[in-house]
């Protein structure tokens, strides 16, 4: 396999909301070893329902930005520089409570969940909700279990938008 160079700037986008998702290296680049994804995050943003996948480890790094982590019951406040590791089958979700954009690299392994992203968006884009048949189908396709009941109480806990509105 050749050496792959993603300049900044670089990798296709696509929007949920507030969550911003640039694919850096997909699972065909790596040998589907891993994949690499940046998310820009806005402003008070809730990034992500709270969730668990049941065959991927996630690791998160912080480029910019203050970002709030929820990892089972643990809560960090992680500044540029932090790494923060996601084990699969533990419940987990991200948001940027500041009123600063945030950014951060999302190392996904194995790969093939960012194939998800794809297929969201195009739910998204169509105004689908969550509780819709296709999204439950979407969510069985990758194996990814959401928490749906906690999204309102983090979002009013912390003043945030919801992952796929709008701010």
């Amino acid at each position: 396999m050749p050496g792959i160079v993603v300049s900044p700037g670089e990798g296709r986008v696509v929007q949920l909301g507030g969550l911003g998702v640039v694919f850096k290296m997909l699972s065909d680049q790596t040998g589907g070893n891993f994949a690499v994804i940046e998310h820009p995050i806005a402003p008070g943003t809730l990034a992500a329902p709270p969730h668990r996948h049941q065959n991927e480890d996630e690791a998160s790094y912080v480029l910019d930005g203050m970002v709030t982590i929820e990892i089972g019951e643990r809560v960090i406040y992680a500044s540029p520089g932090t790494l923060v590791f996601k084990p699969r089958g533990v419940f987990h979700t991200f948001w940027n409570q500041t009123e600063s954009p945030a950014r951060i690299l999302e190392i996904i392994s194995p790969a093939g969940f960012e194939k998800y992203f794809e297929e969201v968006a195009e739910l998204a884009a169509l105004h689908v909700p969550p509780d819709d048949p296709r999204r439950v189908a979407l969510s069985e396709k990758y194996h990814v279990e959401f928490d749906r009941v906690r999204v309102m109480e983090i979002a009013q806990k912390y003043n945030l938008a919801l992952p796929s509105t709008p701010r």
